[in-house]
């Protein structure tokens, strides 16, 4: 299996190449390949008896700051950046930038830490990020790292909801509570900790509702999910996973507010990162909301969930030389 670099490499592949192509111009690195007619790569020749230009950090810093924006990584993040670089004067513009967006992002990272059982994983999010998938992908991936893991079916609304992350946990073969369509989601939740207890398991992962961030009576069920749980295990939910779509970029960002109010959010999932060039918005979630990105989806499969690294994320990013 190729390594967690490699994967996020992948994933960030359109940011990448977006990022390249906004610097390739100033800085003089080459620019992306462009196919011939024929289907050959071709690369743009220079101007013929022309000297090139001379690039100064004013200009590469032009360039960067074009680039950041584009990619997602927003105004703030990117003013921050801009600010910090030019307050470093060791190694060139790429390493300073580098440097800095690591600081943030390792300002906000911690390690994933198991300790009391059941260790009660809330998942929310709007419809339509993947937040079914997603929750089948971690039964995987705790699964891999020796836990027993119980799913949840807490989202009683939609339409064959149950039978959807049901298939994932068949896929992950890992256990799973389910209840009628229409039954009171904390009151499945309070069964699935009470069984997991009984059982042994060590991890519930707890499928929600998709909801909109701006609906407050669905916004309040999830504090209720909350303190239910609380009530069952003495300091659960320990884990409450945001999952958010990376090809909605800084939009995303209003709705990591509003979930971190209601749901009390303390971590980030960040799906569709290889469908998209705004992949700079993990930088974004870091600097803005201090939030710790925990996992990030490279792809569609089962193990296309990959533990996110910030040293990975950001030499991903810089793939070639400027």
């Amino acid at each position: 299996m190729a390594s967690i670099f490699d994967r996020i490499k992948a994933g960030l592949s359109k940011t990448a190449q977006q990022i390249r192509e906004r610097l390739s111009d100033v800085t003089g690195a080459p620019a992306p390949a462009s196919a011939t007619p024929g289907g050959a790569a071709t690369a743009s020749p220079a101007p013929a008896g022309k000297p090139a230009p001379r690039v100064t950090e004013a200009d590469t810093l032009e360039a960067v700051e074009d680039a950041l924006i584009m990619a997602d990584v927003g105004l703030p993040a990117t003013t921050h950046i801009l600010a910090a670089v030019k307050g470093d004067r060791s190694g060139g513009v790429r390493d300073r930038v580098k440097r800095v967006m690591l600081g943030i992002l390792d300002r906000t990272q911690r390690p994933i830490e198991i300790g009391a059982r059941p260790h009660v994983v809330l998942v929310v999010g709007v419809n339509g990020t993947g937040k079914t998938t997603t929750v089948g992908k971690l039964a995987r991936w705790h699964q891999t790292q020796g836990h027993r893991v119980l799913v949840c079916a807490a989202d009683t609304f939609r339409a064959a909801a149950v039978e959807q992350v049901a298939v994932w946990a068949e896929r992950a073969n890992v256990d799973i509570v389910r209840a009628q369509m229409g039954a009171d989601p904390a009151a499945v939740t309070f069964d699935a900790v009470s069984a997991a207890k009984a059982r042994g398991h060590d991890i519930v992962l707890v499928d929600t509702a998709g909801r909109l961030h701006t609906r407050a009576n669905l916004m309040a069920e999830l504090d209720k999910i909350r303190r239910v749980v609380g009530r069952e295990v003495p300091g659960a939910p320990q884990e409450v996973l945001l999952v958010l779509d990376a090809t909605v970029g800084q939009n995303g960002l209003s709705q990591a507010r509003e979930f971190m109010a209601a749901s009390g959010a303390n971590g980030i999932v960040l799906t569709k990162l290889d469908g998209t060039a705004k992949g700079g918005v993990a930088i974004a979630i870091a600097h803005e909301l201090k939030l710790p990105i925990r996992f990030v989806g490279v792809g569609e499969s089962m193990d296309d969930l990959v533990p996110f690294d910030a040293t990975a994320y950001v030499d991903a990013l810089f793939t070639s030389p400027w």
